[in-house]
């Protein structure tokens, strides 16, 4: 079982990239996926998430309207468009996967409810 997470860089401010999870097949249906980011003496952040069907979708505040989370069934892979990047949003980027019933119980915000993690990508925005 396994995820991880690429697409990573250094972006101006204002540009955008994209995150990919490559996923394993035994979690692919079973499991809402999420993203979430850490930045150096702070805690995990919740980015958004998607449910196993990708018809359920949340973010947290500070993203709406810029992130865009996505999955494809045909690669198993989990996306995340991050567009109108900011300084705050510099961090280390990880895909991360939660069982259904926890999803679909409002605990996609929350760490430790998340089964398998990716190793993290590095997301910098800096002029």
């Amino acid at each position: 079982v396994q995820l991880q997470a690429s697409g990573g860089g250094l972006v101006q401010p204002g540009g955008s990239l994209r995150l990919s999870c490559a996923v394993s097949p035994q979690l692919w249906y079973d499991y809402g996926l999420g993203w979430f980011r850490q930045v150096p003496g702070k805690e995990r952040e919740f980015v958004a998430a998607i449910s196993w069907s990708g018809g359920n979708k949340y973010y947290t505040d500070s993203v709406k309207g810029r992130f865009t989370i996505s999955r494809d069934n045909a690669k198993n892979t989990l996306y995340l468009q991050m567009d109108s990047l900011k300084p705050e949003d510099t961090a280390v980027y990880h895909c991360a996967a939660v069982k259904s019933d926890e999803y679909y119980r409002g605990k996609y915000k929350t760490p430790r409810f998340y089964d398998y993690w990716g190793q993290g990508t590095q997301v910098t925005v800096s002029s």
